[in-house]
């Protein structure tokens, strides 16, 4: 799953502007759901854009070319790409609010198995907020940036 040269657990790095961990515990495939779920969201990859071949991306990930595969099954599932005969994945029109929702329920669920899992270790709320803040920092959100939604 690392690419040669690169260590073992290191964050493999994406065309799309998404990284792989091989040490978490979310599948590969989760991740590059997530990551080009995030992608289409952000408005990075544009409606009717094509998606790298699976090919293409399973060698620029160095993970195998199934795991791509898998992850664009799911997003054809989820109804944001679909395949064109001759063409490859295509993102679809009106799609990038869609992205954002289902992102946004995706890290909802891994949050509340985050509280699910410290409270089964009997971790206080305050301890779970303190090493939250924690994990923000180190995946480098310092600004804690704000969103329309975070009123709901």
């Amino acid at each position: 799953m690392t690419p040669p040269g690169m260590p073992s657990g290191s964050p493999t790095g994406s065309p799309l502007g998404f990284v792989l961990n091989a040490e978490s515990p979310v599948p590969i495939f989760r991740q590059i759901v997530d990551g080009l779920r995030a992608s289409i969201a952000r408005g990075s990859v544009a409606t009717g854009q094509l998606l790298p071949s699976v090919r293409t991306l399973a060698e620029e990930l160095g993970v195998n070319p199934n795991t791509v595969q898998k992850a664009f099954s799911e997003l054809e599932r989820e109804g944001l790409v679909a395949s064109e005969r001759g063409r490859g994945m295509v993102v679809l029109g009106g799609m990038r609010q869609s992205a954002k929702a289902a992102g946004e329920d995706a890290v909802l669920n891994r949050l509340a198995d985050a509280v699910r899992h410290a409270r089964a270790v009997g971790l206080s709320d305050e301890r779970f907020e303190t090493l939250l803040r924690k994990a923000k920092k180190l995946a480098g959100d310092s600004a804690g940036g704000k969103d329309a939604r975070d009123g709901e």
